[in-house]
This record gives C-alpha cells, structure tokens and sequence, in this order.
C-alpha cells in the first residue's frame, strides 16, 4: 500500500500548471514531446524502484525459467548492484551463462517469449515485456574481448544462490566491472558502478586485497576518488 501511494502521490502532482498562472521565466518553451519523454523517465524510475518495471517484470521472469530449467546463470549488470549496496535503475537485464547452457534455454524457449536481437549470439529479447537481455558467457572476456587475466566465470561453479536468484560473490562482480572499463573507453560507466558501489555500500581499501591483482590499482584509485567529498 505504500509503494502504490507513493507512485500516485507523484502522479497526482504530474499534471501541467494552467498558463494562466504560471509565471513568465525562462529561456524557451520545452516542446510537448521533450517534456513527455521526461515524464516517461521519472514514472520509470519510480516504478524501477518500487520492483515494478519491466526489467522487473522480465528479471523474475527469466530467472523463474531458468531456475525451473535447472540451467546455471549469474545476474550481473546494474540489477546486482542492488544486492551488493548500491542503487541505480536499468532497462535490461544482464546475465553470464556456459554456452551451451545459454544454447539450451534458447533451445526450449526462442519463439515463446524470447527472440534474439543477432541471431546466434547471446543478445536476445523477451518478447512480452519488450525488455533487452545480455547473456555473457563463460571464457569471453569483459570489455574488449581480448585476453586477459579476468574472464567471465562459469556461474556453476562461483555462483552464491538464494531461494529465487543467484549472483556472482561482489569481488568477482568488481573484477569484472574493473577490467572491463579499463581497456574499453566506451564502458566507462563500469568504473563508475565501480566507485558509486564504494560509496554507497562504504567498502574499505581492505576489499582490493581479494581481488585479481591486475585490477586491484584501479580499484584502490576509484577507492581515494569515492572518499572526495562532494562541495555540492
């Protein structure tokens, strides 16, 4: 009952101000579609942090089939970043599966809620819920793909499994988030996951010593950048 007042409680207040009472400031009018596309995104937002999205709504989903299938998976990407202390919204869901596990589901269900977005890879869609999902898979490696000392782990093997979902341990998620936004400049949103996490979940300088040591000094510079403290 909460969380459904205080998504109408927003809504209630949504609604434009009469033109008649508005005040005169401003440099411009924001075109109708601009400003409807804003309104989309809040009202996103706030149903993402209520556990009603459609990432949401595809996450369970997803992760209902595959525990039902018995197939082994870890879910990564900004959906983990709530388990381990940190919270930010995302439109899809991001998992690391073994080939042919990732083979198998797709065996049993492309043409029944899912489809894939390349044909042959693990970038698929779920159909009901119009929700893009990434399937990593186990021995690629993050960011470039090139070889390195971190790859993707085989979730059977590292996967910590609670009664509906199953992660991958946070040193293992860090390592991956590092590695990748080190050697791809167009993921350097995965370092700031990185430093947000430290931030918000208050993780020590001690945390670098579990981690592989290729990434441990980026971790630590994310580390002295986290404990800046924001003037604003």
């Amino acid at each position: 009952m909460i969380r459904t007042a205080r998504v109408v409680a927003f809504r209630c207040y949504a609604g434009p101000v009469s033109a008649h009472t508005r005040p005169s400031w401003g440099e411009a009018s924001l075109p109708a579609e601009a400003e409807a596309r804003f309104v989309a995104g809040v009202d996103y937002c706030g149903r993402f942090f209520v556990g009603e999205s459609e990432a949401h709504q595809a996450l369970y989903k997803l992760t209902a089939l595959l525990e039902a299938d018995g197939l082994p998976y870890a879910i990564i990407g900004a959906f983990a970043l709530l388990e381990y202390g940190h919270r930010r919204v995302t439109v899809d869901v991001d998992l690391v599966m073994r080939d042919e596990h990732l083979q198998e589901f797709k065996r049993r269900h492309l043409g029944k809620g899912y489809a894939e977005r390349v044909p042959g890879t693990g970038k698929l869609l779920d159909t009901e819920f119009l929700v893009n999902v990434d399937v990593l898979s186990t021995g690629r490696f993050p960011g470039d793909d090139k070889p390195k000392p971190i790859a993707f782990p085989d979730p059977a093997a590292v996967a910590v499994r609670g009664a509906r979902f199953a992660l991958l341990p946070m040193p293992l998620y860090i390592e991956l988030k590092l590695a990748s936004g080190m050697v791809a400049a167009h993921r350097a949103k995965d370092l700031v996951d990185v430093q947000e996490l430290i931030r918000s979940a208050k993780l020590t300088r001690a945390v670098a010593s579990s981690l592989d040591p290729w990434v441990r000094q980026k971790f630590l510079e994310l580390w002295d950048l986290a404990q800046i403290e924001d003037p604003f």
